[in-house]
C-alpha cells in the first residue's frame, strides 16, 4: 500500500495534513534540516506530535538532511541521542556522517536517504540498503520508466516527490546559494538563486528573465502508473507552505490514490479540481512523457522553464509600501485563532507589524494566507492575515511578520474561503513533554591509519582536471603528476574509438590518467555507464573519481581499480570520511564549498592530510541541469542584480552554470603544502584552457600572486552562520549603547 507523506512545517500544517488523510508527515526541528527558514517544531511540540500520531496509527519522519561540519558533530551526536529516545518512525538524512554515527550509536533508528543524497539508480539504492538504509527518496529528475527500473532492482523502499516546488539543479548538487554568500543548500539555507531575475546578453541586446526558475511539479495524472510500479511513498513538497496549501494538496492526492481503480479518469479529474486552489507557479510533469533519456535531455528544459514566470509563488499582491508598529489591540486580534502560541510571552510579544501593499490587484482579507519575499532574497515566510484596518487616509493595513520592510514582495497563497478547521493533533497539555538533547560527549573517532604503500597510486604533487582531450595537451607543460579527465559524451567517444596501443590518445600514460565520473548517475544510463566503465578498465584505466554511490557499486568488483571519493560525495566531517573508509575508499577530494578551518579540523594530522586532494582553482558548476536549455535561451553570459557575471554551457550531457571568474587559492598553494596538503588540484572542467593560460597560472603559483577578481568561495569565511551573525549584531549593539552612554547628557543606568 503506497503511503501518502505530507509536509508539516508548523502545527497548523500538521493538523491539515492529518485531517486530509496523510498516512505520515515529515518535519524538521530547529537544526540539521534543509528548511531552516520554515518555522519548524519546538522540542515539546515534536515529542507531543510523535505521541499523538503513534496513537492514531500514523507515522512521523524527521529531517536531518544537511551536511555537518566537524565542529558540529558533538551537537549532532546529542541530537541523534535525543531522537533515539523520542522514537520517530524514521530520519531523512543526507550526510554520510549521520549514517555512520547512527550505525555506531543508534542502530535502531530507521534511516531514509534524502533526495539531497542524489540517489537516481538501483546501484546507489542497493549500496545504501547494505549500509542499513531502509528507504531512498529518489532524485526528482527521473521518469516513470526509470522509477520502475529502480524499484525492480532494489530491496530498498522507494519514496518520491509528486507535487510541489522543484530545484532547477540536479538533486543535492546546487552550489549557487553557497557561492553567493555561504548560505548552502546543503546546509538548509538556500536563498533560491534559481528564482531570481537575471539579465542575459543576447545578440545585439540585453534581456531580463527568470531564466532558471522552474515550474512546480504535479504528477497527479501519473499516480495510477506509479502505484502500479510499486512506489512505496508519495511525497508532497512544502514545509514552508501554508496549512491551507498542505490540506488541499493532501486531499487531492488522497482522493486519487483511494479512487483511481474504480474510475481512473474521474478520480484524476476530481483531484485536479481540488488542486485548482493551488495558487503556486504553473505546473509541469517534468521528466514524464519522453520515450528515452536522449529525448528528455533535449526537451525537458521547455517543460520546466519559463523565463517570463516570476520567481515568486502565488498570486502577486504587490510590494510593501508602508510599515508601522502594531497596536496592542491589533496584537490581541492577531492572537485569535492562534493555538500554537501557548506561553504568556508569546501572547503579549510584539510578533507582528502592520503594512500597506501597492501594485497588486487583490486586497487580502482576514483568513487569507500570504507569502512574503524579501527584496534581497534573504528570506521568505508564509503568514495568515488576521488583522485588516483602514486609516483616515484610506490606507489599508494588514498584519505581517516582523523582519519585512518596504519593497518586499507579497503573494497570495490561499483565500479564507478555502480554509478549513482541522482537529488539533498536538496534545493540549505539553507539560509532560520535557525531553531535550543532553550534554553527552561524542567519543573520539580516529580515521583508519594508512598501510605502507596503500596509496602509492595517489602520489603527492599537482593534479590537473580537464574536460577534453585537446585541453589535456594544453596542460601537459605544467607537468602534473596526474591528469584528471572528465568522462562526458565527447571524451567517451574519444576514449572508446581512438585510444589504442599503437597511437596513444592522450599525452599521458593510462597509469597517469584518472577518470572523473559525473555526479548524476541516473537509472536510464545505469546499464550503459556500467558497460563503459568495464571497457575503460579493460583498456587499462584503473583510477576513478567517484561522485555518486552508484559508481562505487559499479567499480567495486574490479580488484585493481582505485577510487577517490569526489567532491560530491560530501566529506565535511570525520564520520563521513569513516563511512567511505568502510567502503574501502581511503582517498578523498574535498568539497569545493568547504572552508580551510573545517578542512583542518577534519584532517588534523599530516598522515590524514596525505589522503586529501584539495581544489585550489576551479570554475565550479553552480547549477547542474539534466537537460539542455530551451532554444530561446540564446546566450552564454548573464548577470544578477549585483552585476556578477555567470556563464552557461548547454551540452548533450545537460547544462552547467558557472561563474565568469574562477575560485582560486593558488596564492596559498605553497603554504598549504607546508601544512601537509601535498595533493593540489587545478580544475579546468567545463572550460577551455590554452598553454598561455597555463603558463600564467603556474607563474602566479610560483610568485604567490592573487588572481584579480577571483572568488575565495567559502575557503576563508566558511558557511554562513546565523548564530555568529546574531552574536556580532548583539556585540555591535552593546558597543553602540556603551558609546551613547559616554556622550555628554546621556543618563547613566542605575
Amino acid at each position: 500500500m503506497t503511503e501518502l507523506l505530507s509536509p508539516a512545517g508548523n502545527p497548523e500544517a500538521l493538523d491539515a495534513a492529518i485531517g486530509e488523510g496523510a498516512d505520515a508527515v515529515y518535519l524538521g526541528l530547529k537544526s540539521f534540516n534543509a528548511r531552516l527558514r520554515s518555522s519548524n517544531f519546538a522540542w515539546n511540540q515534536f515529542e507531543g506530535a510523535v505521541q499523538s500520531l503513534h496513537s492514531m496509527g500514523k507515522k512521523i519522519y524527521v529531517t536531518v538532511n544537511t551536511v555537518c561540519e566537524e565542529r558540529e558533530t558533538e551537537r549532532l551526536y546529542r541530537f541523534l541521542n535525543y531522537l533515539n529516545k523520542i522514537k520517530p518512525d524514521g530520519l531523512i538524512v543526507q550526510d554520510y556522517g549521520v549514517i555512520r554515527m547512527c550505525q555506531e550509536f543508534a542502530p535502531d533508528l530507521e534511516l531514509h536517504a534524502s533526495t539531497q543524497m542524489n540517489v537516481a539508480s538501483a546501484a546507489a539504492a542497493n549500496l545504501l540498503c547494505k549500509q542499513g538504509i531502509k528507504r531512498v527518496v529518489v532524485a526528482r529528475e527521473l521518469g516513470l520508466d526509470e522509477i520502475r527500473k529502480i524499484k525492480e532492482g532494489t530491496n530498498a523502499e522507494i519514496e518520491m516527490f509528486v507535487h510541489g516546488a522543484l530545484c532547477v539543479s540536479e538533486s543535492g548538487l546546487c552550489l549557487f546559494s553557497s557561492y553567493l554568500g555561504g548560505k548552502s543548500a546543503n546546509r538548509g539555507m538556500c536563498t533560491q538563486a534559481c528564482r531570481r531575475l537575471y539579465n542575459a546578453e543576447i545578440p545585439g541586446a540585453f534581456e531580463s528573465g527568470y531564466y532558471f526558475s522552474p515550474c512546480d511539479l504535479q504528477l497527479i495524472d501519473h499516480i495510477p502508473e506509479l502505484m502500479e510500479a510499486g512506489v512505496d511513498s508519495f511525497k508532497i513538497e512544502g514545509r514552508m507552505k501554508s496549512a491551507e496549501y498542505v490540506g488541499a494538496v493532501t486531499a487531492a492526492y488522497r482522493f486519487v490514490m483511494d479512487h483511481w481503480k474504480e474510475d481512473r479518469k474521474g478520480a484524476i479529474a476530481e483531484g485536479k479540481r481540488i488542486l485548482s486552489t493551488d495558487f503556486a507557479r504553473s505546473k509541469t510533469d517534468y521528466w514524464y512523457g519522453f520515450k528515452d533519456t536522449k529525448e528528455g535531455v533535449e526537451n525537458a528544459g521547455e517543460k520546466i522553464l519559463n523565463p517570463h514566470q516570476a520567481g515568486g509563488t502565488g498570486i502577486y499582491l504587490g510590494k510593501i509600501a508602508l510599515v508601522r508598529e502594531s497596536t496592542e489591540e491589533e496584537r490581541k486580534l492577531s492572537m485569535e485563532g492562534r493555538p500554537d502560541a501557548k506561553t504568556e510571552e508569546e501572547r503579549v510579544s510584539n510578533f507582528i507589524q502592520m503594512a500597506t501593499l501597492k501594485g497588486g490587484s487583490y486586497a487580502p482579507d482576514p483568513g487569507d494566507s500570504i507569502r512574503l519575499h524579501k527584496k534581497d532574497d534573504s528570506g521568505r515566510e508564509s503568514h495568515k492575515v488576521r488583522v485588516v484596518n483602514t486609516d483616515e487616509k484610506g490606507n489599508r493595513w494588514i498584519d505581517i511578520p516582523l523582519g519585512f520592510n518596504n519593497g518586499d514582495s507579497v503573494y497570495l497563497l490561499q483565500t479564507k474561503s478555502m480554509s478549513k478547521r482541522y482537529k488539533r493533533v498536538l496534545p493540549a497539555d505539553l507539560s509532560r513533554c520535557r525531553k531535550q538533547p543532553g550534554p553527552e560527549r561524542l567519543p573520539v573517532l580516529d580515521l583508519t591509519p594508512l598501510e605502507k604503500n596503500e596509496l602509492k597510486w595517489f602520489p603527492e604533487g599537482l593534479y590537473i582536471a580537464v574536460s577534453t582531450v585537446a585541453d589535456a595537451y594544453a596542460v601537459q607543460l605544467a607537468h602534473p603528476v596526474r591528469l584528471i579527465l572528465e568522462l562526458n559524451s565527447e571524451t567517451l567517444y574519444d576514449l572508446m574509438n581512438k585510444d589504442s596501443a599503437e597511437k596513444p590518445l592522450l599525452p599521458f600514460s593510462r597509469k597517469m590518467v584518472i577518470i572523473s565520473l559525473d555526479p548524476f548517475a541516473a537509472s536510464g544510463e545505469e546499464e550503459s555507464l556500467s558497460q563503459n566503465l568495464n571497457a575503460l578498465v579493460e583498456k587499462g584505466y584503473t583510477t576513478f573519481i567517484v561522485n555518486n554511490l552508484a559508481h562505487i557499486t559499479m567499480l567495486k568488483k574490479y580488484k585493481n581499480v582505485n577510487m577517490i571519493a569526489g567532491p560530491y560525495l560530501y566529506t565535511f566531517n570525520k564520520w563521513a570520511v569513516s563511512f567511505l573508509e568502510n567502503l574501502n575508499i581511503m582517498a578523498v577530494q574535498t568539497p569545493i564549498e568547504n572552508s580551510q578551518d573545517n578542512l583542518e579540523e577534519t584532517f588534523q594530522t599530516i598522515s590524514e592530510r596525505s589522503r586529501v586532494l584539495v581544489s585550489c582553482f576551479a570554475y565550479p558548476s553552480l547549477f547542474r541541469l539534466r537537460f539542455k536549455l530551451p532554444e530561446s535561451y540564446d546566450f552564454t553570459y548573464f548577470t544578477d542584480k549585483e552585476k556578477m557575471t555567470f556563464k552557461v554551457n548547454s551540452t548533450a550531457d545537460g547544462s552547467f552554470v558557472m561563474p565568469e571568474l574562477p575560485f582560486s587559492i593558488v596564492d596559498k598553494m605553497t603554504s598549504l603544502k607546508n601544512k601537509g596538503w601535498t595533493h593540489q588540484l587545478l580544475d579546468f572542467s567545463k572550460t577551455k584552457v590554452s598553454k598561455a593560460e597555463i603558463r600564467t597560472l603556474i607563474n602566479m603559483i610560483n610568485t604567490h600572486s592573487v588572481i584579480p577578481g577571483a572568488s575565495r568561495f567559502n575557503w576563508k569565511d566558511g558557511f554562513y552562520n546565523p548564530e555568529k551573525i546574531e552574536a556580532y549584531q548583539k556585540a555591535a549593539e552593546r558597543k553602540a549603547e556603551a558609546e551613547n552612554m559616554k556622550k555628554p547628557g546621556s543618563r547613566k543606568r542605575r
